[in-house]
């Protein structure tokens, strides 16, 4: 926005700035955000100093010591339609100019690297893919699409950075995303925005930019040893999901070998494209996402994964493309004799000889 005016927009966003009153532009959606509001701010600015000397001009002309009797004014249809059309006329411009910006916000790039966040009273929890985990912070890299996966854990959340010009809330049981693209290096305020409890002023947090470098050497820094795909692994071996989701012909339920981004049909007739939200309910409400041609047996999960576990889960199914885990899982696992007629992990927990729930890498 600095060809409009160079010293008026360098006036504006350093004073608001150093006052606090203005967060710094951080992002590359920051720019074209702050366009819309000081945009906005003007015609509202403009529109009060017409009505205020409207007002007073009127008051004066048309004062009782100018025209001691009242004379009938009859009305102009020129006029009307002007202060109709002008005004409809901006507010027009503010609701496209509005609806492009947000789907813009919430439409992430193909190449955005996704990290899944939790929020719970009172903390931001971050799950990147490559296994780094974090609370109340978030390392990102600049001039990379970075896109938020967001949940709560309990009560209604909303996940806010100001000088990204990001806000987005996170709701129990539903996921939601919003992306953003970090310009400048440096630390910024991450904030709760919507009143969640007793700590909600204590839910805030800060995110980290940094150098695509810099950012590398934190992600070979900060990794628990294994990903967030490995992780989901191991649990999806754990909870012998593969005694019904394997390759075999007589397999209970549905290959899932590349299953993310596919189109299901339900036994309801419906067909579904395969995304994360998809993944979640299939695996914690699963009566209500049958694949057809199989049988509703596999039982809910709904209590016993937290969702860190069903983000392992989403991201391990999310990057299987080949039935050779599978296969691997399968060969390193006993299942139980009686395990016939039971669905995908409602048989108890796999036992192995490398110790149970592990899968033997």
């Amino acid at each position: 926005m600095s060809h409009i005016s160079p010293v008026l927009w360098q006036f504006l966003v350093k004073w608001l700035t150093n006052f606090a009153l203005f967060p710094p532009e951080a992002s590359k959606i920051a720019p074209q955000m702050d366009a819309l509001y000081f945009f906005m701010v003007l015609v509202s600015l403009v529109g009060l100093t017409i009505v205020v000397l409207l007002i007073v001009g009127f008051s004066i002309l048309y004062s009782k010591k100018r025209h001691p009797e009242a004379v009938q004014i009859e009305g102009s249809t020129l006029l009307e339609a002007t202060w109709t059309i002008i005004p409809l006329g901006l507010f027009l411009i503010m609701f496209v100019w509005g609806a492009l910006l947000y789907f813009r916000i919430y439409t992430p790039p193909a190449n955005a690297m996704n990290i899944y966040v939790v929020g719970k009273q009172w903390m931001w929890k971050a799950e990147h893919p490559g296994g780094q985990h974090e609370i109340d912070s978030l390392h990102v890299p600049t001039g990379q699409p970075v896109q938020l996966t967001l949940i709560s854990q309990d009560v209604f959340h909303s996940f806010s950075i100001p000088a990204f010009r990001v806000k987005r809330e996170a709701i129990p049981g539903r996921y939601s995303s919003v992306w953003f693209e970090a310009t400048t290096p440096g630390t910024y305020h991450l904030f709760c925005t919507q009143y969640c409890g007793t700590n909600h002023s204590q839910m805030i947090g800060e995110v980290v930019v940094m150098t695509p470098d810099d950012f590398r050497k934190w992600l070979q820094g900060s990794t628990s040893g294994h990903s967030l795909a490995q992780d989901g692994e191991r649990l999806f071996a754990s909870l012998s999901c593969n005694a019904c989701h394997n390759p075999r012909p007589d397999a209970r339920g549905p290959n899932l070998v590349g299953v993310y981004g596919s189109r299901l049909t339900l036994s309801t007739g419906q067909t579904v494209t395969v995304d994360d939200a998809y993944l979640r309910q299939a695996i914690l409400n699963p009566s209500q996402n049958i694949t057809q041609g199989y049988a509703p047996i596999m039982p809910t999960y709904q209590g016993q994964i937290s969702e860190e576990g069903v983000f392992a889960l989403v991201e391990y199914l999310k990057n299987l493309q080949s039935d050779y885990r599978i296969q691997q899982t399968l060969n390193t696992t006993v299942l139980p004799a009686n395990s016939e007629g039971n669905a995908a992990g409602q048989a108890p927990a796999a036992q192995k000889a490398g110790g149970q729930g592990e899968v033997q890498q």
